[in-house]
């Protein structure tokens, strides 16, 4: 699976904040802070703590963006309707 933190990263852009300062005010270590650069999994609490400071939820910040593997090894579950 694969996560996408793009919408962060145009979030403190619209803020005014660079990854920087979003570590120190989330308070998270730098190595978070490249495995978000880099798309990598992080832990849900750090999440939670950039959406307290952000004032957003998840969703606002994070997209699941899935393998093309995960895609073919389940064909039928696309036209899912929840």
């Amino acid at each position: 699976m694969a996560w996408s933190y793009e919408k962060l990263w145009k979030r403190i852009e619209e803020y005014g904040i660079n990854k920087s300062k979003l570590r120190d005010e989330a308070g998270f270590r730098p190595a978070t802070l490249s495995r978000l650069s880099h798309n990598e999994p992080v832990n849900m609490a750090i999440l939670a703590r950039i959406c307290g400071y952000l004032h957003c939820n998840i969703g606002d910040i994070v997209d699941y963006v899935p393998e093309i593997k995960e895609m073919e090894a389940h064909p039928d579950d696309q036209g899912l309707e929840g």
